[in-house]
């Protein structure tokens, strides 16, 4: 299986007579804007629309109109969704400001070459705020609820997804564990167009399942940026997720795995399959799909 969650400016010039200026590195710890990083290190907003689109087709039969995104950040999943489709609308709740903005400076770029913009709807409000539309499809992605450490907290917010939504509709959540899930350990992942991402695991409790995982980038100048973005979570299993889930009054919840690289079995391929079991290894990371 795939390995874990490592598995999310200025340019100085030195100007010589008669030649170009030297070209330096694109991202250094001075220049880099760390949303940017983490959209190209852990994001892939194609994959995860494709995977809500065919996924909800197959159980219900008709194509998805209407996303939910909750813990958006910069909302790229939103801004994926509304690109697809001229009848597909999006909404996006996140309590950080700085993200929002974030995503509607930078990241809204092809949302307004589509004329989308009257089709997606961000709002600085908490994940468990009412909607102003019943999803489709509702998603909190990239382990995001995992800051919800209390179970009475964690089944509330799930309560609040399943009467929130249409009456076909899913909520889809990811999560990873394996061996290596609770290890304290760091991984390094090279980022096409020259920074490395580390995915540091720091700090496990089994007592409470607290998990405290920091972000960092490193860059070829030598610099690095520290906790880029850091989490206190609790590590939630997949058996305690899906009896919440059912208890919060999902009618059923199916586990989708990540299946291997053909090439190089310690990755992941990209795509996620309906397994009930999965398969006992080091690492693995699966989506759990609830229908109302």
């Amino acid at each position: 299986m795939t390995k874990t969650a490592a598995t999310a400016k200025t340019k100085a010039t030195k100007k010589k007579a008669g030649k170009k200026p030297a070209q330096r590195h694109k991202y250094t710890a001075a220049t880099a804007d760390k949303y940017e990083l983490y959209q190209k290190a852990v994001q892939s907003p194609d994959t995860d629309v494709d995977f809500l689109t065919e996924t909800y087709e197959d159980l219900v039969g008709r194509e998805p109109k209407h996303l939910r995104e909750d813990f958006c950040g910069t909302a790229l999943i939103c801004c994926e969704w509304v690109t697809r489709d001229e009848d597909k609308t999006a909404e996006g709740y996140d309590l950080d400001p700085e993200p929002l903005e974030y995503g509607k400076e930078h990241g809204q770029a092809k949302v307004r070459k589509k004329g989308a913009e009257d089709r997606l709807q961000l709002f600085l409000e908490d994940a468990r705020a009412p909607g102003r539309k019943a999803p489709d499809v509702r998603i909190a992605q990239n382990f995001s609820y995992w800051l919800f450490r209390e179970r009475a907290e964690l089944l509330d917010y799930f309560k609040i997804a399943h009467e929130s939504l249409a009456e076909d509709g899913i909520f889809v959540i990811d999560l990873y564990g394996g061996t290596e899930g609770i290890t304290e350990m760091e991984e390094e992942r090279k980022i096409e167009g020259g920074f490395t991402y580390v995915w540091d695991q720091d700090e496990y409790f089994p007592g409470t399942a607290e998990f405290f995982c920091n972000i960092h980038f490193r860059f070829r100048d030598g610099s690095e940026l520290q906790n880029a973005f850091q989490y206190h979570w609790r590590k939630w299993g997949m058996m305690e997720l899906k009896d919440l889930l059912y208890e919060a009054g999902f009618s059923d919840v199916g586990s989708y795995f990540e299946g291997d690289d053909e090439d190089d079995p310690e990755e992941g391929n990209g795509i996620f399959e309906a397994d009930p079991r999965g398969e006992n290894c080091e690492s693995w990371i699966a989506y759990l799909v609830s229908r109302k």
